[in-house]
């Protein structure tokens, strides 16, 4: 599907065409190179999503071969299903509507033509990680918003606290990106493959294996799943890896509704979406999930109670919203935390700009 190919990469050209030219383009026509590719690949979602989640199409297309080692096998392909079309909806929308409002916020900026080049970048690796079809191309969007979110949340570098709030959540991510990679290895060893279509259909049969660690019988799937869902808390600012996102306010305020509500943070979110068939059959998991989301939700909303700063109260509000989806995830009503995904993105970025 033609579309499909042109929604993920024509933020990544408006991206390279700003960002090789930021010493001679004109600003204006940076900002307008990069607001136009996003609001036509928005365009070009609502497309997707009335063929895909209305018409019932489902495509699966393959760029290109990329991983072929021995049993490891990862293409680059763009899966759009139900799922991915109502993220490309919600990522594009946003994403142009924080374009469209990055030219009156940062016209006084002397950097507007690197900060754009960020946006669009950003926006890229957002659906890198929405439309893969195996986990590795999610884990590169993934680590593609990382690097993103500490270059945007630094953007104004001569400031202290915006470098070491960009520090706080790259190092924070990175600890969360550890168990999400330990998650992958388990996927791997425990169905030989990282592509969904390899994975999912072999669920069920994987459903009684157990492996031993450290002298103790553990459930293979539930552990696969802790693994994962520790590398959404750190995404998703679930409670004990949420400390970055507050800082994360440092940044120029398109950067916080970017980061806050289409992009970065329901990245955890559609991570566990997605992996939902494995979680079905992992109810310790599953509970788990639905716990930390819990506590998640009431500890940041208490602690917003006690703010004096609007940023901060919006920034714990966040935390506290991302708590409610992880509790629907967990008792397994996916599509309301989708729901709640949809509708939080929309509101909170118009709240904050």
């Amino acid at each position: 599907m033609i579309l499909a190919k042109f929604i993920l990469f024509l933020p990544l050209i408006a991206a390279v065409i700003v960002g090789l030219n930021t010493s001679r383009l004109h600003y204006r026509l940076a900002q307008i190179i990069t607001t136009s590719a996003t609001m036509i690949a928005a365009i070009l979602s609502i497309i997707t999503f009335k063929n895909v989640a209305i018409d019932g199409d489902v495509y699966n297309i393959i760029i290109a071969d990329w991983i072929n080692s021995g049993t490891f096998v990862a293409s680059w392909s763009l899966q759009i299903d139900s799922l991915t079309a109502t993220m490309l909806v919600v990522v594009t929308g946003v994403s142009s509507l924080v374009h469209l409002y990055s030219i009156g916020y940062m016209a006084e900026d002397e950097h507007k033509q690197r900060f754009m080049c960020y946006l669009s970048l950003f926006t890229f690796f957002m659906l890198v990680l929405v439309t893969g079809n195996n986990f590795i191309q999610m884990f590169v969007g993934w680590e593609g918003v990382g690097l993103c979110s500490y270059l945007l949340i630094g953007f104004w570098f001569k400031k202290p606290s915006a470098n070491a709030a960009s520090i706080k959540a790259f190092v924070v991510n990175r600890v969360g990106d550890f168990g999400f990679i330990l998650g992958i290895a388990s996927v791997f060893v425990l169905f030989g493959s990282v592509e969904y279509g390899g994975v999912f259909p072999a669920v069920a049969g994987k459903a009684d294996v157990y492996w031993s660690l450290l002298g103790y019988r553990v459930h293979a799937l539930t552990l696969t799943c802790i693994l994962l869902f520790i590398g959404a808390c750190g995404k998703s600012a679930q409670i004990g890896l949420h400390t970055w996102l507050p800082d994360a306010m440092e940044g120029p305020t398109p950067v916080s509704a970017l980061i806050h509500a289409a992009t970065m943070v329901t990245a955890g979110i559609y991570m566990i979406a997605r992996s939902s068939i494995i979680y079905v059959l992992a109810p310790v998991a599953m509970d788990i999930v639905a716990i930390v989301g819990m506590l998640t939700a009431v500890w940041a909303a208490l602690i917003a109670l006690t703010q004096t700063d609007i940023k901060k109260v919006l920034a714990y509000s966040t935390v506290s919203q991302l708590g409610y989806m992880f509790v629907a995830a967990g008792l397994g009503a996916y599509w309301v935390a989708l729901f709640h995904l949809a509708a939080h993105a929309f509101f909170k970025s118009v709240l904050i700009e």
